[in-house]
């Protein structure tokens, strides 16, 4: 299969150069096609690459949530940073983002592993890379999907009042790209068990964001 520009939802068309993005698209596709024919697992199955941006529109994204790449075990990646595939399995990083919002705010209105509730209001949860080989992650960090990234970014923070979390060292490379003062950035350390414990428990993302949502006469966000 080649991608086409119609892969990509049209309220996100309108607003990238799609012609050059097109171009990197077809070439992250091409490669990801070429590995599969060789055998090789690539997650989430072609059909979830562009997820995000399907239940995310363009003028509805309030809040960006930056992950590295996708689950790289059988079945869970479905496409959105940190959700899962499987609703019987809540992945680490994602009981750790729970358990913060719980000690945030008190409560949590989504207590799925299936982050679909979050996009519809506006939460793009974004991978860094939108691929990923059968246990190794990272493997798809240099096919090109940056290019695609770095587009919506740019295209994000133009449009401004838009919520920026990043979580870890990748995700902390983003800020280059946004305009503090026409945005809001929040930052931590990734919700990993690994990592968690520096500086995302405790963070109070999901208060303070839904405050700087409120005062912007933008609907807050249900956690």
């Amino acid at each position: 299969m080649v991608m086409t520009e119609t892969e990509l939802p049209k309220n996100w068309q309108n607003i990238l150069d799609i012609d050059i993005n097109i171009s990197c698209i077809n070439k992250c596709i091409e490669i990801i096609n070429e590995k599969r024919s060789k055998g090789i697992e690539i997650y989430p199955t072609n059909k979830n690459i562009f997820r995000a941006f399907k239940k995310c529109e363009y003028q509805q994204t309030k809040v960006v949530i930056f992950g590295q790449d996708p689950y790289h075990q059988f079945g869970i990646a479905d496409g959105l940073a940190f959700s899962s595939g499987i609703e019987s399995k809540v992945p680490a990083s994602l009981q750790n983002i729970f358990k913060e919002i719980k000690n945030d705010i008190g409560f949590i209105h989504n207590t799925k592993s299936n982050l679909d509730s979050w996009a519809k209001q506006g939460v793009l949860l974004l991978n860094t890379s939108l691929s990923v080989e059968h246990g190794k992650p990272n493997s798809h960090r240099n096919i090109g999907w940056s290019n695609l990234i770095n587009a919506v970014i740019k295209s994000l923070n133009d449009k401004g009042k838009v919520v920026f979390m990043l979580w870890g060292n990748e995700a902390a490379k983003i800020e280059a790209l946004i305009d503090c003062k026409k945005n809001y950035v929040l930052r931590s350390s990734h919700p990993s068990h690994l990592s968690a414990h520096v500086s995302f428990f405790g963070c109070k993302h999901f208060s303070m964001a839904n405050k700087y949502l409120k005062a912007n006469n933008i609907n807050t966000i249900n956690w």
